[in-house]
């Protein structure tokens, strides 16, 4: 007998909360996921899932339950560096990625491993780097997978909310020497020409440039380094849905006097119709679950940017947990609300169990979101 499942075929929520604590006992920052890879391989196998570890490290567990449509569940395995003891408290369950985003990639395994009456494909994957300003992950599989017929993605929008739509993001390095001179000299040094790329960059975004508007750009000095003849600037910014990334860089450019500015990543924004069968799948689930659901926007950035990029599919992004926890000493997830978590995965995936599957002659890819920068 498989004690991981009950006579109806659902995960236990025993074998769920395992599962959960298990993945966070195992560290995974960015370029460190291939452990917990490993662990999950296993442990979807022995799930009923066909499951691999890709060429780039995603893990990656497949459920063919007959003739249906494709699904894709993708959450990703890296979290920022820092430990967070891993505990149970009160409910609670805490760890480094509890919420962001172990928590929701596990709900999504327990979820299709228990959906014994879908007939189709469901794809369960964790990807790597989703941490890091190329999402290399991410980007090898919309490189490398057909598109399916609809995508959730795994990230805390709190139990009973969806997120339907998030920021791009535009990060630059600015690097520039200079030649030594005494620090007395009117000559601009090295640091204070980083310095001024980063007012630079904050007056062309203007000031209604904010991080807690969705409309509006928001900017973020990651990290600057540099001393009289030497300096390197991290920059980041948040872009709406519409923002002319080109003109932004060309701008400023054009104001730096001395150094060179290099574009490390871009993602336009995205924002899926509200309407679309992967929100009303959710917004279902949790609905049947007694609870009034919320469509919300983030003003960060997900996989679901580079995924929407290049596949104009049913998309969202849903799972357990506050995000308002993400990267925070104090990481957790209410256990309570990572149950209800799968049970409204699991409703949803029912309500996908109807929708088309594509044609062999079908496009593979079509753009959905604009303004990405090459």
């Amino acid at each position: 007998m498989n004690w991981a499942f009950t006579s109806s075929g659902q995960v236990t929520e025993t074998s769920a909360v395992g599962l959960l604590r298990g993945m966070l006992e195992i560290p995974s920052s960015s370029y460190q996921e291939r452990a917990l890879a490993d662990f999950l391989a296993e442990a979807m196998a022995d799930l009923g899932f066909e499951a691999h570890i890709d060429v780039v490290g995603n893990v990656i567990g497949v459920i063919e339950r007959g003739d249906g449509p494709t699904l894709m569940l993708l959450g990703h395995l890296d979290t920022v560096p820092g430990q967070v003891p891993v505990r149970s408290e009160d409910g609670k369950l805490y760890g480094r990625g509890a919420v962001d985003a172990k928590g929701p990639l596990a709900a999504m395994i327990c979820a299709a491993a228990s959906a014994v009456d879908f007939r189709g494909r469901i794809v369960v994957i964790g990807v790597v780097e989703e941490e890091t300003p190329c999402s290399r992950g991410a980007m090898a599989i919309r490189s490398t997978h057909d598109r399916p017929d609809a995508l959730i993605v795994g990230e805390p929008s709190g139990w009973s909310s969806v997120v339907i739509g998030y920021k791009g993001k535009l990060d630059l390095r600015y690097t520039v020497k200079v030649p030594a001179t005494h620090p007395s000299n009117p000559t601009p040094k090295a640091s204070e020409l980083a310095v001024a790329c980063w007012d630079a960059l904050v007056d062309l975004l203007g000031p209604e440039a904010s991080h807690g508007a969705f409309a509006q750009p928001g900017a973020t000095l990651c990290g600057i380094n540099g001393d009289l003849t030497s300096a390197t600037a991290d920059l980041s910014v948040r872009t709406p849905p519409g923002f002319d990334v080109e003109k932004l860089v060309r701008e400023l450019r054009d104001r730096l006097p001395a150094g060179r500015l290099e574009v490390l990543n871009a993602v336009a924004a995205c924002r899926a119709d509200r309407s679309n069968p992967a929100v009303r799948a959710l917004v279902s689930g949790i609905r049947r679950l007694h609870a009034q659901p919320r469509l919300v926007v983030k003003t960060a950035t997900s996989d679901m940017n580079t995924l929407a990029e290049v596949w104009d599919i049913p998309m969202a992004t849903y799972g357990p947990g506050d995000s308002r926890l993400d990267h925070a000493d104090t990481e957790h997830i209410v256990l309570s609300d990572y149950l209800r978590g799968i049970d409204v995965l699991s409703l949803a995936l029912a309500e996908l169990a109807q929708v088309p599957a594509q044609r062999s002659d079908d496009p593979v890819t079509a753009p959905l979101a604009e303004g990405s920068l090459g």
